[in-house]
């Protein structure tokens, strides 16, 4: 992993479903029809998931008490219409498709009231292509280097603290960056209008400050110790 990157703090967020809450909603889709995957335009490999195609239709589970704002589908996301509608009313970018989803039940998983409809849902791709992370400055556990210098593409073991390569970002609110596919960053403006929205069942952690290690690599857990035999 590259040197210290918390001394550049960025204007960019990773964006993550909140776990639990009062809006904690998960979505399964009925059917996962898939379609072509992007491909590296420079060395031809693939990038990310295979396409998520019609019929965009499938069941909620609802663990909060109301439905969230923001989801995972099978291969990007699914926004309320509410969202969907403010998104667009402020200008902002880097979604696409808009795709209607056909919430076909709703299925309550705690106690609680039965739920109310659903709202509407769209089904979005956030952009990809313009921003890349600067592979130097990220602190990014790996086997080996990236080959490509377009996709950029490693295979992760571990993160601690993600930079964008200067010069790259183009205006996007809302983007995959090129040498992680598997994770999207918002803008500064993306997070005030969440916050001025009240935008529910999402957070954002500034990106020079993402960790995800799930196998401990970063930070090892201490080695739990056996009781003393009291025989």
């Amino acid at each position: 992993m590259a040197s210290d990157v918390s001394s550049h703090p960025s204007r960019f967020f990773v964006v993550e479903k909140l776990r639990g809450g009062h809006h904690d909603t998960e979505f399964d889709a009925d059917v996962i029809n898939t379609g072509p995957g992007m491909h590296c335009p420079q060395c031809g490999d693939g990038i990310g998931s295979l396409s998520w195609e019609p019929p965009y239709r499938g069941e909620l589970e609802l663990y909060g008490k109301d439905y969230g704002d923001l989801m995972k589908g099978p291969t990007d996301l699914l926004i309320s219409e509410r969202f969907a509608e403010a998104f667009k009313a402020e200008g902002l970018t880097g979604l696409s498709g808009f795709h209607p989803v056909e919430i076909t039940r709703v299925r309550r998983k705690r106690r609680g009231p039965k739920p109310g409809p659903p709202p509407r849902y769209l089904y979005v791709n956030p952009a990809y292509g313009n921003p890349a992370l600067d592979m130097e400055r990220s602190r990014i556990l790996s086997k080996k280097p990236p080959e490509c210098s377009w996709c950029r593409n490693v295979g992760t073991d571990a993160i601690d603290g993600l930079v964008l390569e200067e010069g790259t970002w183009k205006g996007e609110d809302v983007f995959r960056p090129r040498g992680m596919w598997g994770v999207v960053l918002v803008s500064e403006r993306f997070m005030r209008f969440a916050e001025k929205q009240a935008m529910s069942h999402l957070t954002l952690v500034p990106m020079e400050k993402y960790v995800w290690d799930p196998l401990g690599l970063c930070y090892p857990r201490p080695m739990q110790l056996d009781p003393p035999n009291k025989g």
